[in-house]
């Protein structure tokens, strides 16, 4: 026997090895995500979609009782029935054949399939736009594609139980009600016959024209859209639709609005039109606006706009110009990116359709009016005297209360930062004013600071922004309508809405430093019911545990699962299934989805949807503690190379932005972008940190250059980190970071920098191209935290202290510099300046431009190609592997091969 000792040795070690292999770029397409995740009301199903990197979907119908799956190619967007017994799903092309297609200027079509989860039946419908189940579970609706030209389409309403279907021809939308009991539908035909708003009782099959014309109908809407089950029964019998014709001489459409109430007895109509008394002039009903009921039923929200004529211009005798002025309320590039926004903007108005009357609420000042289910009143907001350039983080406002009875407003409160909203019934609003929690009491104009009890203030005075500060947040408003529960640091605290008490409900938070938050598992439950366990999220600030927690009132929280993993938000099943769906992960383990009694016991694993991680070497982290000069202790998570060995320094890979700790969990998927996947550093020998960054007003270059060097110091100091092999990498804010540091210091063997602000002075003038806004507040106020006022002009050798730019001469580190030239965050020119300030002065760069990307770059060849030069710049520099030709040469613009291919 001894001649095989040796093969079986081999074989055993050429096994283990090939369960190690590096993992490498080409390796990518192997990992999918999981997405679309659905689970049936009663919790025997369970269906998500595996979408691989650069691949097609495939969906999944998992039976949770015996674990049996059916694979739906190319499937997505699942929906269940009501009683769990179907699922619904679209159908598309694979990626390939739909780009084909495309680029032959043809539709991608996608079908609509209805599959029973008990016996072997299914239907399929081709060319489906949207799909929708009965709440009954009885029926399946779905309104097929538009055909070339048409304004309606087919409507196939497919009864379940008697597996028939019936068309109905030329429809443009379509709604069940709540209650099952019809199906309300428009018509638009293309020479407009036969157009109008039908009612079909589901139980007899007859249909009802509750009102025809040669008009288009829109924003067809049910009273019971956002009614809960408990009150089903009782809405479901109102109706409402917009109806009008487009005039080619104006620019807006008039409508008339067509209310349709007591549809279980005898219906009745309300209208209202432009010509209605008290209808402001020059206005229309806009159907550009959405149509939502008042809580009780009794009046239907809308919008109004201005109505314009259109006037015949010919472009080639007009100046194309924009007039920036310095009264603009905002400048003049925000108003091009809310353009679309802007000319869709509608006031909101109420139609209290059982006498008739019509009131406009929201005006040119108070522009928002945000709905409730308060009978009487509603919360408006006034801006105006609060716009400027240095908004950032906050949205400054006067508080009303709105009548919507008489369109009456009246001032609550003036100049708030900071809201949490209303309770589920709309009668109070809760704010923060200076560091107290301010609740408004619509019933008796009243406002009671519900904090000056506490012996805290709920403000987070750890944000680290140079603005008024948050709140923590809220939690919830108790049932008993006498309190309402809001976060702290740590623990929740309920405080009594007439400012008498305030109680802490979790108690060991800031003891052990744990984070308790509210989870809200029924979607149905608006209220917290304090009579009843409460389930809470918990989260170890230093150990980065995680978990659940059971919180009756009266008694410390009772852990139910708290482990070193991250786990997901939990879904619940049906009402009585008593079943919790939830994904956990590691860095190691890949976040799965598991099922597990509602205690959280016995978790039970459901998707396996990267087993072939396996094959791979693969690293692990560890937190590390360190202090920077400042004295200020932080953490940091840190990626173990795969095959450590304690007590041998590693090529080391710092990446960083603000707070890195949080992560230690999270698992490093590798996926096509342009950041550096740790899974693939590590598996290829790499140590990696991510540490957390304390930054001071007006220092936040110097702050981070003091964390990041503290950090590599004590990493030395440990043995982890090889001292002559540590690069940077760094992002939009953690470019700027990685920009600054390279010119303040040699101890990094190379830097990679991404989409960095490089000259604070020219960024501070410039804009965000996606949003238009002015860089004034993120520099004063927001994540440069240069101070309120400070500015190039008043501060100008802080501005220079903290310039990356500044210091270009600086620099003895090789770099590069990732950027897109249609970038909306950062401008292409903070890229260009840094490179072009760094050529000039003999520095070793290289400047990796994608034309047309954006902040983060989205063609997938662009970020495999990113991701090849990013590891093959890191591989020479920190593993001393050769360098490839493009770093020693260049590439010649002539010799691009995106300029040869056809």
């Amino acid at each position: 026997m001894k001649p095989y000792i040796p093969i079986l040795f081999f074989l055993f070690c050429f096994g283990t090895l090939a369960q190690e292999k590096p993992l490498q770029l080409e390796d990518y397409s192997r990992w999918s995500r999981i997405i679309s995740p659905e689970v049936s009301p009663d919790g025997d199903w369970f269906a998500y979609a595996l979408r691989p990197n650069g691949g097609d979907d495939t969906l999944h119908i998992l039976s949770v009782k015996n674990q049996q799956v059916d694979r739906i190619p190319n499937g997505f967007s699942p929906t269940f029935s009501a009683e769990g017994n179907y699922v619904a799903y679209f159908t598309k092309p694979g990626e390939e054949e739909a780009d084909k297609l495309r680029k032959a200027k043809k539709s991608v079509p996608q079908s609509a399939t209805v599959k029973s989860l008990s016996v072997d039946h299914q239907y399929v419908i081709e060319n489906a736009d949207r799909l929708a189940f009965s709440n009954d579970g009885a029926y399946w609706a779905v309104l097929k594609e538009k055909a070339e030209g048409a304004k309606g389409a087919d409507l196939i309403l497919y009864n379940l139980g008697k597996k028939q279907a019936m068309s109905i021809g030329n429809v443009s939308d379509f709604a069940f009600n709540q209650k099952s009991s019809h199906l309300a539908y428009t018509v638009d035909a293309a020479d407009q016959a036969g157009n109008g708003l039908y009612l079909l009782a589901l139980g007899t099959k007859n249909t009802t024209l509750l009102d025809g014309d040669k008009a288009t109908y829109q924003k067809l809407t049910w009273d019971d859209t956002q009614a809960k089950k408990e009150e089903r029964n009782a809405k479901g019998n109102q109706l409402a639709v917009l109806k009008g014709n487009k005039v080619d001489s104006l620019w807006q459409q008039s409508n008339e609005l067509l209310v349709f109430y007591d549809l279980n007895r005898e219906p009745k109509q309300a209208n209202l039109s432009i010509e209605s008394s008290g209808f402001p002039a020059d206005f229309v009903i806009s159907d550009k606006g959405d149509l939502s009921f008042s809580d009780d039923g009794r009046s239907i929200f809308f919008g109004i706009k201005e109505q314009e004529e259109k006037i015949k211009m010919s472009k080639d005798t007009i100046a194309n110009v924009d007039v920036w002025h310095w009264k603009d309320p905002y400048i003049q590039s925000v108003q091009i990116v809310r353009a679309n926004r802007d000319k869709n903007f509608t006031y909101t108005s109420v139609f209290h359709f059982q006498d008739g009357s019509f009131k406009q609420l929201s005006d040119e000042n108070m522009r928002t009016v945000l709905d409730s289910k308060h009978p009487n009143y509603r919360l408006g907001r006034d801006e105006t005297s609060y716009l400027n350039d240095v908004n950032w983080g906050i949205s400054p406002a006067d508080l009303y209360r709105v009548d919507i009875k008489t369109a009456e407003k009246k001032v609550i409160a003036a100049e708030v930062n900071r809201t949490l909203g209303y309770s589920p019934d709309g009668r109070y609003y809760l704010y923060q004013k200076d560091t107290s929690l301010l609740v408004y009491d619509f019933d008796r104009d009243q406002t009671t600071d519900i904090s000056s009890n506490a012996p805290i203030v709920f403000m987070n005075l750890e944000h680290p922004y140079p603005h008024e500060k948050p709140p923590f947040g809220l939690a919830g408003w108790t049932k008993d309508g006498n309190h309402v529960i809001v976060n702290h640091k740590y623990d929740l605290w309920m405080l009594a809405l007439d400012g008498s008490e305030a109680t802490n409900l979790t108690k060991i938070g800031d003891q052990e430093e744990i984070r308790f938050r509210l989870v809200n598992l029924d979607r149905e439950e608006e209220w917290i019911d304090t009579e009843k366990p409460i389930l809470l999220s918990a989260y170890g600030e230093l150990t980065k545990k995680e978990g659940f927690y059971n919180l009756e009132l009266g008694k410390n929280p009772n852990p139910l699962v708290y482990e070193d993993m991250s786990f997901g938000n939990p879904m619940k099943a049906a009402e009585n299934s008593g079943l919790i769906f939830f994904t956990k992960q590691t860095f190691e383990k890949f976040p799965d989805y598991y099922v597990s009694s509602s205690d959280f016991k016995n978790h039970i694993k459901l998707t396996d949807a990267n087993p072939q991680q396996s094959e791979y070497a693969w690293g692990k982290r560890k937190l590390v503690e360190f202090t920077d000069s400042r004295g200020n202790k932080l953490q940091g998570t840190m990626t173990l190379p795969a095959g450590y060995e304690e007590g041998k320094a590693y090529p080391t890979l710092f990446y960083f932005y603000e707070k890195m700790s949080d992560r230690h969990h999270q698992y490093s998927m590798p996926v096509y972008d342009d950041r550096p996947h740790f899974s693939t550093y590590a598996s290829n020998g790499y140590l990696i940190f991510m540490p957390d960054i304390v930054f001071e007003e007006g220092k936040p270059g110097t702050s981070s250059l003091d964390v990041i060097t503290s950090a590599a110091k004590e990493l030395i100091k440990l043995g982890y980190a090889d001292e002559e092999r540590i690069g940077l990498q760094g992002h939009s804010w953690g470019g700027y970071q990685t920009s600054f540091i390279l010119t303040q210091t040699d101890m990094f063997r190379c830097i990679v920098t991404g989409a960095p602000p490089t000259n604070l002075e020219s960024f501070y003038n410039n804009i965000y191209g996606s949003s238009g806004t002015v860089h004034h507040g993120i520099m004063e106020i927001g994540q440069v935290r240069m101070g309120r006022g400070v500015t190039p002009w008043t501060h100008r050798e802080i501005y220079q202290r903290e310039n990356p730019m500044h210091h270009v001469p600086n620099i003895k580190t090789p770099f590069m510099i990732l950027h897109g030239t249609k970038d909306g965050a950062v401008d292409w020119s903070q890229g260009l300046e840094f490179f072009n300030a760094a050529r000039r002065n003999g520095k070793e760069v290289i400047f990796l431009s994608y034309p047309n990307e954006g902040h983060h770059l989205a063609n997938e060849a662009n970020q495999k190609d990113f991701q090849r030069r990013m590891k093959a710049y890191f591989d020479h520099y920190l593993m001393d592997k050769p360098a490839p030709e493009w770093m020693v040469e260049g590439i010649p613009h002539l010799d691009k091969l995106y300029e040869k291919a056809d």
